[in-house]
């Protein structure tokens, strides 16, 4: 049995690319790093995968806790964007529901779109995702089936692809959300986009492949 759930979860690893894979952009809707990453994401890259995972499974369970001065910085880092920026109503707190409604929405090709439209409901918004209202609003934003959405959303069963996806961007050294794969290669933290667009316009400059 234990051999049985090992395979389940290495298959459930969005972290492992195939050959060719577009970039890769991991992100909790519960972060606003990944929220401000997000919108340069989107204005960055022509195509992206975008994975929902849970920061907190990369922290053993535990939620993270925001000091002061980190609130500060991500307030500053916001305006440096020129970026709204808003703290939910139960911030910080998991939003479990809303990352298993994104997976459906990845599945189907709105992974986008639902969750740009999740991360400014909640960071340019305030509004609490586990609020079936605000799913219902981002749903609609992605144009995808409503019932659909909140089903998944309380699908349990779709915890399986965040924690195992959490647990693979740990065997590969990363300690902390957002986080952006291009080619073999892995950035993390609130300048993982900058830093990837940058590899992206010098390879391209020699015409070689990213990676």
């Amino acid at each position: 049995m234990g051999e049985l759930i090992d395979l389940r979860e290495r298959i459930a690893d969005r972290t492992r690319a195939r050959v060719g894979a577009p970039p890769a952009f991991f992100f909790d809707l519960g972060c606003p790093m990944s929220y401000l990453t997000a919108e340069q994401v989107d204005r960055i890259f022509d195509v992206v995968d975008w994975i929902p995972t849970a920061a907190a499974l990369m922290r053993d369970g535990s939620q993270p806790r925001y000091s002061i001065q980190e609130l500060e910085h991500a307030e500053r880092r916001a305006a440096e964007l020129r970026l709204p920026l808003a703290w939910p109503e139960r911030f910080p707190a998991a939003v479990p529901s809303a990352l298993r409604a994104t997976t459906y929405a990845a599945d189907v090709g709105a992974g986008d779109r639902f969750a740009l439209a999740a991360s400014r409901l909640a960071f340019s918004g305030g509004f609490d995702l586990e609020d079936p209202e605000m799913l219902a609003e981002a749903a609609a934003a992605a144009a995808i089936p409503l019932d659909e959405t909140l089903r998944a959303a309380g699908d349990r069963e779709r915890n399986l692809q965040l924690r195992a996806t959490a647990q693979g961007l740990c065997r590969r050294g990363m300690t902390t959300l957002p986080v952006i794969r291009l080619g073999t290669r892995w950035f993390q933290g609130e300048h993982a986009a900058s830093a990837a667009a940058e590899m992206v316009r010098i390879k391209s400059l020699y015409g070689a492949p990213v990676g």
